[in-house]
């Protein structure tokens, strides 16, 4: 466990500092994943992993943490989770790739559009972004329309270029792509609507996270659906967080409307790389062979459908349902948000510790004196948290974390409200941030 003190010399990562040299010596960004990067954590204090198990993670340093946000949210069961490593094992043996379809394709193929009964086809990938991708393509070989509409609330769609231009970090993305994708506020139906009439019959697609730390208001996500079918465009679900953690079915089951395409991943593999297409046969099956237009190029992946990835996604959604994996995510949840919230309110800061967002997927702002967010205050707040033996870029749990997980992890809190409290008082965190703040993902600069 790490020191609880971040101001002592014994919280050093020495390893873990020379790792992450290494790291950006050989890796553009030091990292596979921006979110993973070392610029957003403090200074120096940038943990390298060594292994994880359940709950927890161990760094190279030998600190053990409790783990918030697994994987970027992916892995809601826990790390190794025994009942989805065996099902990878038993594939394992048998061979991962082959020249023709494996039976496996087939029975997860089945078993997801019995978990998420809203849809009629399903196809396999490896990421979320060649599902997006996928779909926003579907959508403009369907209506013959060139433009995507997305909401400008959510903070990622893909990697691709119809929603990297859209980002401070568009280098290298042509400015006509840019132009044809244009974007719509979450939960207002009248702006979604102008905006349709602003591109009539220019709009192949509205693309969305159906809920993230908000609700939907009410009739809103239904007031999509009629807005893309009086406007002829199709409806998307960007489904990657949403789906498990909103209910085993997705957030379409657990609000009742139906998108024409969803895309899945995240919870999905539990760590294993798997996500999916999926939506109405007649728009599907544009991307196979049992129709007399044009063809659409939808998803052909090499690696999509590897059998061990398969068999993780089965498992995984076999625990989900016979274990009620989705119920107790928001009961631990529901237990750590009232902890955290009690704790900032104790020590003074419960006006600038805010814990956002359904139980299953909650996000905190750390907010200045000002009440605006602030990346000098966020650093502080992760700095006590490693310190603690928290690894909290969020507070996303997993199915893995027990209760005395959450007492611990409350108590960590306390102690770092009480820093924050007395950086509040101080009117300048300066001395607490020991170094650069943390820095958002996207920005246009280094």
């Amino acid at each position: 466990m790490a020191t609880e003190d971040t101001d002592t010399e014994e919280f050093r990562l020495p390893r873990s500092r020379r790792a992450n040299e290494r790291l950006h010596a050989l890796i553009p960004g030091g990292a596979h994943t921006y979110a993973k990067g070392d610029d957003q954590y403090p200074e120096n204090l940038a943990p390298v992993i060594s292994h994880g198990h359940g709950a927890h993670v161990w760094d190279i340093d030998g600190n053990r943490y409790i783990e918030y946000g697994s994987g970027l949210r992916s892995v809601s069961l826990g790390h190794a989770h025994p009942r989805v490593t065996e099902a990878v094992r038993r594939q394992l043996d048998r061979g991962s790739n082959f020249v023709r379809p494996s039976v496996v394709e087939v029975e997860a193929a089945e078993r997801f559009l019995a978990t998420v009964p809203t849809a009629e086809m399903v196809k396999f990938a490896k990421n979320g972004s060649d599902a997006t991708t996928a779909a926003v393509r579907l959508a403009r070989a369907a209506t013959g329309r060139a433009r995507v509409a997305l909401c400008a609330d959510h903070p990622f769609f893909s990697v691709d270029d119809w929603f990297i231009g859209t980002t401070p970090m568009s280098a290298g993305v042509p400015a006509a792509t840019e132009d044809l994708t244009v974007a719509f506020p979450y939960g207002d139906l009248a702006a979604t609507e102008e905006l349709l009439t602003r591109y009539r019959d220019e709009v192949a697609c509205l693309i969305l996270e159906p809920a993230t730390h908000t609700e939907p208001p009410p009739g809103y996500l239904a007031g999509l659906r009629e807005l893309a079918d009086r406007h002829g465009c199709v409806l998307v679900f960007d489904e990657m967080i949403t789906g498990f953690r909103w209910s085993e079915a997705g957030a379409q089951s657990l609000y009742g409307v139906v998108p024409d395409l969803s895309t899945f991943g995240k919870a999905l593999g539990n760590g294993f790389a798997v996500s999916a297409l999926a939506g109405r046969r007649a728009l599907m099956e544009l991307g196979g062979l049992r129709h007399s237009g044009d063809r659409v190029f939808l998803l052909s992946t090499t690696h999509g459908a590897e059998t061990h990835s398969l068999a993780a996604a089965m498992a995984v959604q076999t625990t989900y349902v016979e274990e009620g994996v989705t119920a107790r995510l928001h009961a631990l949840g529901e237990r750590l948000a009232a902890g955290v919230r009690d704790a900032a309110a104790a020590m003074g800061v419960g006006d600038h510790v805010v814990v956002r967002g359904r139980a299953s997927n909650l996000v905190y702002a750390t907010l200045g004196e000002n009440g605006q967010p602030s990346q000098e205050y966020r650093t502080l707040f992760l700095r006590q948290l490693l310190a603690g033996g928290v690894l909290a870029p969020s507070f996303v749990v997993s199915n893995a974390l027990d209760d005395a997980d959450i007492d611990r992890t409350v108590e960590v809190v306390a102690q770092a409200c009480a820093v924050y409290r007395k950086a509040l008082d101080a009117s300048d965190p300066t001395p607490w941030v020991a170094g650069r703040p943390v820095k958002p993902v996207f920005r246009r600069r280094a």
